[in-house]
Formats: C-alpha cells, sequence, structure tokens
C-alpha cells in the first residue's frame, strides 16, 4: 500500500525551462507513483492563460499528469498566482482535484492547513489588490474572452512587468506576515501549516495560544535544486532529485 504524501510548489514549467520539464516528468513517471497523494501547492505554470491553451510543453505535461492519476496517486493541486486561470477543463483532462486557497487535511493526527502562500503576504497592498481584483469572475471571464494569441502576449508582458516591479520591493514586504498567519491557523484550528510562494524553504518553529505549531515552506524548483518535501507515518523529510 503506498504510504507516502508529498507536497511541492513553485515549479514555474515554462517552455524555456527545458531541464525542469524533464525532472517533473521524471517525477511524475516515478517517485509520484510511489505516493498515495501528491498535493502541488502552486504555480505548477510560470503563467496559464487558459484550458485551451496548448502550447508547449502544456500537452505534454496533461498528458503526464493523466498517466499519474491513472495509475491511483491522488493528485491535488491549489492554484498560484501564475496559474489561477487553472479551470475544470485541465481538471478533467489530468485527474486531478482542485482545491480551495485554504485546505485543510490531517497528517500523522495533526490538522495541516495547505495554501498558496501568496494570500499570507499582506503587507504587499498593491499585490493584494490586484488579486482580489483579478479572482472576480467578471475579470476571468473578460481575460478568457480574449484570443489565445492574445492572451499569451499580454502574459509574456506581465510576466516583463512582474520582473521589474518585484526588484523595486523590499524583500521584506513579499514575505508572509506572522500575524496573518497566526490568524489562519486560529482561524482553521490547524497546528501545522505548508505552503510556498516566498521560495525560502524552511521550517519555523513558534507558538500560537501557548501550543508548538510548525510553518512549513516549500522550495522553488530550479535546475540545480528540486526539493520535495515528503511524509509518511514516520515524518517528514526533503529529498532532491
Amino acid at each position: 500500500m503506498k504510504q507516502q504524501i508529498i507536497f511541492i510548489s513553485d515549479l514555474h514549467l515554462s517552455l524555456h525551462k527545458k531541464s525542469i520539464i524533464q525532472k517533473f516528468i521524471g517525477f511524475l513517471d516515478n517517485q509520484a507513483r510511489e505516493a498515495s497523494a501528491v498535493y502541488i501547492l502552486g504555480d505548477l505554470f510560470d503563467s496559464w492563460v487558459g484550458d485551451d491553451d496548448n502550447t508547449p510543453p502544456n500537452k505534454r505535461i496533461k498528458k503526464h499528469l493523466k498517466q499519474l492519476t491513472d495509475s491511483g496517486t491522488k493528485v491535488f493541486l491549489i492554484v498560484g498566482n501564475r496559474d489561477f486561470l487553472l479551470g475544470n477543463k485541465f481538471c478533467q483532462e489530468t485527474g486531478i482535484k482542485l482545491l480551495d486557497d485554504f485546505a485543510v487535511i490531517e497528517l500523522n493526527g495533526i490538522k495541516t492547513l495547505l495554501t498558496h502562500g501568496d494570500l499570507l503576504c499582506t503587507d504587499d497592498i498593491p499585490y493584494q489588490a490586484f488579486r482580489n481584483k483579478s479572482r472576480t469572475q467578471e475579470w476571468m471571464q473578460n481575460v478568457l474572452s480574449k484570443p489565445l494569441i492574445l492572451r499569451l502576449a499580454v502574459a509574456r508582458w506581465y510576466r516583463f512587468r512582474s520582473y521589474f516591479h518585484k526588484r523595486k520591493k523590499s524583500q521584506d514586504i513579499m514575505d508572509i506576515n506572522q500575524q496573518t498567519v497566526i490568524d489562519v491557523m486560529q482561524k482553521n484550528q490547524c497546528l501545522r501549516l505548508i505552503h510556498g510562494h516566498t521560495h525560502r524553504p524552511a521550517i519555523h518553529n513558534f507558538e500560537i495560544d501557548k501550543q508548538t505549531v510548525q510553518r512549513f515552506v516549500l522550495a522553488e524548483w530550479q535546475k540545480d535544486s528540486t526539493e520535495i518535501l515528503y511524509w509518511d507515518a514516520k515524518g517528514h523529510h526533503t529529498k532532491n532529485i
């Protein structure tokens, strides 16, 4: 019986990241098949302009995801700030299940909160304002109604603009707000939090209401570093593939 549960995030798959694509496909065809479940906590793709986009490497990625879910491994996805337009068609084609922005599961008897992580960065007020606007049905339907070639061009421009905007922001503003973390963990009655987004992999131990809690930050996949968080009956460990 498959015992392991795997958590990954921030792969930012795109055509020019060929080495990461190859590693991810190898992961789907090998390590992931030994797990009972795989949780992808956002930014699987560097951008996603709609489920009708089959430009490389999307079609290939969907094929291998479907092969994984057909093998019996459950795959769950929380959308990130780069791929939040992933929808029902993508799920039907891959067999994965979309989760809400905050999802609660149980790991070894402890309620664990899962999220991408961008909602925890509440000090970044301009981003949170854009996020609120861009997650409305009206905004998304307006974008998806545009021709695919236009959506692809706009996505490229947004990535270019985002790169320069990030260079102007302090790292602290783009990191999580500790009080926000405490608030969401209290609201969901969880003693453990797992997220990505900040690209600052670490395990943070702190207290809430005199109880020890943990925050696990997942790593961004890079050419020379593809860290995975594993969980089994004995606990957790990380591994590079």
